[in-house]
């Protein structure tokens, strides 16, 4: 299975993921990460597709982190599931990945 396709299979089973990712500042990292989506950001000033995680375990505390594919090394589907109204605390107008997280979707 490709990494985007893990991708996609932990948003549909709403489990944590394992990452390793090449950072631009800090070289390789390992994260704990929720799945948000797939998509341009409003962040960055490009039209760039990216993946969208909500970092548990970085050291400068949980925050949201966007990644250029290229950027993604590897992804682990972890036994833990998730409730997605614990994470998503705006209002959702439109993912770019359909999914069914009840009022988050």
């Amino acid at each position: 299975m490709s990494k985007h396709d893990l991708f996609l299979e932990s948003i549909k089973l709403r489990r944590k993921i394992l990452i390793s990712v090449n950072s631009i500042e800090k070289g390789i990292i390992k994260r704990d990460c929720i799945p948000f989506d797939f998509g341009p950001s409003k962040r960055f000033h490009d039209t760039r597709n990216r993946y969208h995680f909500y970092d548990l375990n970085s050291p400068d505390g949980s925050h949201v982190l966007s990644i250029l594919p290229e950027q993604l090394l590897e992804i682990d589907i972890l036994d833990e599931v998730f409730v997605p109204s614990d994470y998503v605390t705006w209002r959702p107008t439109r993912w770019f990945i359909k999914r069914d997280w009840d009022e988050c979707s």
